[in-house]
C-alpha cells in the first residue's frame, strides 16, 4: 500500500491532473484540487491622471482566480486568433483590409468586465477583439474574414464589418462611430434603461472634427456616452507626437471629463471604466477615457509596421509591458494558478483556433444569389428603373 501511495503521490506532483490507477479492480482516483491557491488577492495599480474630476479610480484593485483565469483566457484566444488571421493574410485566404488587435487585448478583456452583456459597444475598424468579447465564436470571426457564408456577417462584411447584439460593429471611416456612439447613448437616455454607449476610437481618429462634435453634444444633453481612445501611439503610420498638437487625448473634451489609463493593464482598464461607467449612469453625463496601449502589428496587413519604429521599440514592449505576460506572472507570484493550468488553457485555446481555421478554409462562400439579402431590414425602397444594376435580385432579410 505505501509503495501505491508514493507512486500515486509522485505523478500526482509531476503531472497534477486527473489520474486513474487500478490495482485487483481497485481504483485509485486522485483528483485536482485547489485548496492550496489564493482564492483572491489585492493588487497595487497605477493611478490614472484625471481631468476635471476631483478623484480617479481606485488604487487597488481585487482579483479573484476565477477572474483572473477568465481574464487570461479572454487575452490569449484574441492573441491566438489575431496570429492566425496573420498566417491566413499570407497564405492570401484572407484578402482586403485586415487590422489586427494584438497587443491591446487587455483593454477589450477589461472593459468587457466593468460593464453589463446589456450595455452597448461601437468601435473603429480594429474590431475582432471586442466582436469576440461581445459573443461571437472564435469560428464565425475567422470565417467572415475568409469570406464564408458560416462568418458572423455571411461572409459580406469582412474584417471591418462584424456585428452582435448590443454591438454596432467596426468602422472602416476614421472617426465615423463617435457619432454614432453618441446616438445610441441618446438612445439609452430617452428609454430611461440605464444602460451606457461605450464608443471608442483611436488616436488617429482624436483629430476627426466630429469628435468635436459629438463630444459637444454629449455634454449639452448629458448623455450616458464613455469615450474610450484606445492610443496605441501611431495613427497608420505617423507616431502620435507627428500627427497630434496636444497628445493628451484624456483632456480633449475640454469641458467633458476625463481619465488617463494604463491601457496594458487588465485591471487598471476594469477599474477606470467601472468608474466612468458609474459616472455616466449617475447622470453626470459623458467622461472621456484614454488607454495608454501599444500594437505589436502594423497599422493593417499591408504595413510592415517597422518602417517608422524600430523592431528593438516592439520587443521592448513585448517584454516590459504585454497583457498577457503581466497577468500570468501577477497570478503565479501571489500562488493563484499553477504553470501547468496555464499550458492546459493555452492547449485548448490553440485547438479552438486551429478548429476554427479549418472550418473558415473549408466552409463555402456565399452563392451570388444571396448577394442582396440582408440589405433592408424591412421593405425594400420603391424601385426606379435604370438605376439598380441588382434589380433583378431580390433582398430576403
Amino acid at each position: 500500500i505505501r509503495i501505491i501511495l508514493l507512486a500515486v503521490f509522485g505523478v500526482f506532483l509531476i503531472n497534477p491532473c486527473l489520474c486513474v490507477f487500478g490495482h485487483q479492480g481497485a481504483r485509485v482516483v486522485v483528483s485536482r484540487s485547489f485548496a492550496d491557491f489564493t482564492p483572491q488577492a489585492s493588487f497595487d495599480i497605477k493611478k490614472c491622471d484625471v481631468h476635471r474630476l476631483e478623484e480617479g479610480p481606485p488604487l487597488k484593485a481585487e482579483l479573484t482566480r476565477e477572474q483572473g483565469l477568465q481574464y487570461y483566457r479572454i487575452m490569449q484566444t484574441v492573441r491566438r486568433m489575431e496570429l492566425k488571421a496573420d498566417q491566413l493574410y499570407k497564405q492570401k485566404i484572407i484578402r482586403g483590409f485586415c487590422h489586427l488587435y494584438d497587443g491591446q487585448e487587455a483593454c477589450a478583456a477589461g472593459i468587457e468586465a466593468a460593464i453589463n452583456p446589456s450595455d452597448h459597444l461601437i468601435t473603429a475598424y480594429r474590431a475582432h477583439g471586442y466582436t469576440y468579447t461581445r459573443g461571437v465564436s472564435v469560428k464565425e470571426i475567422l470565417a467572415e474574414l475568409t469570406g464564408r457564408k458560416g462568418g458572423v456577417a455571411k461572409g459580406k462584411g469582412g474584417s471591418m464589418h462584424m456585428y452582435a447584439p448590443r454591438f454596432y460593429g467596426g468602422n472602416g471611416i476614421v472617426g465615423a462611430q463617435v457619432p454614432l456612439g453618441a446616438g445610441i447613448a441618446l438612445a439609452c437616455q430617452y428609454q430611461g434603461n440605464d444602460q451606457v454607449c461605450v464608443t471608442l476610437y483611436g488616436d488617429g481618429a482624436a483629430n476627426q472634427g466630429q469628435l468635436f462634435e459629438s463630444f459637444n453634444m454629449a455634454a449639452l444633453w448629458k448623455l450616458p456616452c464613455i469615450f474610450i481612445c484606445e492610443n496605441n501611439q501611431y495613427g497608420m503610420g505617423t507616431s502620435m507626437e507627428r500627427a497630434s498638437a496636444s497628445t493628451d487625448y484624456y483632456k480633449r473634451g475640454d469641458f467633458v471629463p476625463g481619465i488617463r489609463v494604463d491601457g496594458m493593464d487588465v485591471l487598471c482598464v476594469r477599474e477606470a471604466t467601472k468608474f466612468a461607467a458609474d459616472h455616466c449612469r449617475s447622470g453626470k453625463g459623458p467622461i472621456i477615457m484614454e488607454l495608454q496601449t501599444y500594437r505589436y502589428h502594423g497599422h493593417s496587413m499591408s504595413d510592415p509596421g517597422v518602417s517608422y519604429r524600430t523592431r528593438e521599440e516592439i520587443q521592448e514592449v513585448r517584454s516590459k509591458s504585454d497583457p498577457i505576460s503581466m497577468l500570468k506572472e501577477r497570478m503565479l507570484s501571489n500562488n493563484m494558478a499553477s504553470i501547468e493550468e496555464f499550458k492546459e488553457i493555452d492547449v485548448a485555446i490553440r485547438k479552438e483556433v486551429e478548429d476554427a481555421a479549418q472550418f473558415a478554409t473549408s466552409d463555402p462562400e456565399p452563392p451570388l444569389e444571396e448577394l442582396c439579402n440582408h440589405i433592408f431590414h424591412n421593405n425594400p425602397p420603391l424601385e426606379v428603373r435604370g438605376t439598380n444594376p441588382w434589380v433583378t435580385l431580390k433582398s430576403v432579410s
